[in-house]
């Protein structure tokens, strides 16, 4: 007897180990509304320890409202209604002091199809971490019709005016056009990817294919293509360390993140943009530098959100191109920091391991 009692602590132990585990507050009432179990998130959620609901009416502890102030717990009945009914949709719902959860239920029967309620399982959601969510997908949305509108707009007034008035301009006339048109569905197809990438980062579906490469080379390309490109060479200062090691990272994305920080230095900073290779034992460091005005610090945990864009006089780009160099370094299982350049601007530094081609595509 004694042995099974030890063996009830334990489960009981391990099952209030494992609902712990969950991301999602969870509240265990019978059909009565005893509260039967609590688990870590629920509490922090509610601010109702556990020790204090267990063995509790829910209505005492976790009196939950609609926004017509009607009692949920009431509303859901457990031992009324249809013996098929399961499943109570989430939806939107209110403490005493205000906050806002999102509360959802699932009604455990015994037997499974038709039989009495024995238990209630509920699960809470953060409202405000909702609403934030939502408020940003709004955001992101007007930013895109923002930025997508421009571009279109030239596109059609250009091909249009082209299309209908084509013999009246001249060949140099012609090309000017057309040359915009092209410049502006560059614009659009970069809008594009970064939506895609910021959707890849979000839902953790961004793939690393790894090979060796070589970034002081990826940095020379970077440098030499922004040269050609009409740039002054001495706009830009490389510096390399020694000893550097073997780098097996995604070639594309490095490019990707190496071209971000040095536009991003380009455009917001002034005088020499730095960028300095260094091998830093367990894999490589990347610091881009300008000499500009720089970045307070008390801005810098906002620099790697979405749409941060800096200084708001110099407006350029959508303020998603740091965000997902964020991704793109922590994609590799690295770093990155902004801080006050020694020469008083600012400077963006990533650290990368060196990974290896066990995890090479």
């Amino acid at each position: 007897m004694h042995g099974a009692d030890t063996d009830g602590r334990v489960v009981a132990a391990a099952c209030t180990i494992a609902i712990d585990d969950l991301p999602d507050g969870l509240i265990v009432a019978d059909r009565y509304g005893r509260v039967l179990a609590v688990n870590r998130a629920a509490s922090r959620l509610t601010g109702v320890p556990m020790e204090r609901a267990v063995g509790r009416d829910m209505n005492d502890v976790f009196p939950l409202r609609d926004h017509d102030g009607r009692e949920w717990w009431k509303a859901l009945d457990p031992e009324g209604g249809l013996r098929t009914r399961s499943r109570v949709p989430e939806r939107p719902l209110h403490l005493p002091g205000g906050q806002e959860l999102y509360v959802a239920a699932r009604l455990v029967r015994e037997p499974e199809r038709g039989g009495d309620v024995e238990r209630v399982a509920i699960t809470l959601r953060d409202g405000g971490a909702r609403a934030r969510l939502e408020r940003s997908r709004a955001d992101l949305v007007s930013t895109v019709a923002h930025e997508l509108r421009s571009p279109l707009t030239s596109v059609k007034g250009f091909t249009a005016t082209l299309l209908a008035k084509w013999s009246r301009f001249t060949e140099e006339q012609k090309l000017v056009m057309l040359e915009t048109v092209n410049n502006d569905a560059d614009r659009v197809t970069r809008l594009i990817t970064e939506l895609l990438d910021v959707s890849r980062i979000e839902s953790g579906r961004l793939e690393v294919r790894r090979q060796v490469v070589d970034i002081p080379a990826r940095a020379r390309r970077l440098v030499a293509g922004r040269v050609a490109a009409g740039e002054h060479e001495g706009r830009f200062r490389l510096v390399v360390g020694d000893d550097l090691p073997e780098m097996w990272l995604d070639q594309d994305k490095i490019d990707q993140i190496l071209g971000n920080l040095v536009e991003n230095a380009v455009r917001h900073g002034r005088g020499t943009v730095t960028i300095e290779i260094e091998s830093v034992g367990w894999g490589v460091a990347v610091s881009v530098r300008d000499e500009g005005e720089g970045i307070e610090p008390e801005l810098a945990p906002r620099v790697f959100r979405q749409f941060w864009r800096g200084n708001s006089r110099r407006r350029g780009g959508t303020g998603l191109g740091l965000f997902i160099v964020k991704g793109l370094v922590e994609a590799h299982g690295g770093t990155i920091t902004v801080q006050r350049a020694p020469e008083g601007g600012a400077e963006f530094r990533f650290t990368l391991p060196t990974g290896t081609p066990d995890f090479a595509s």
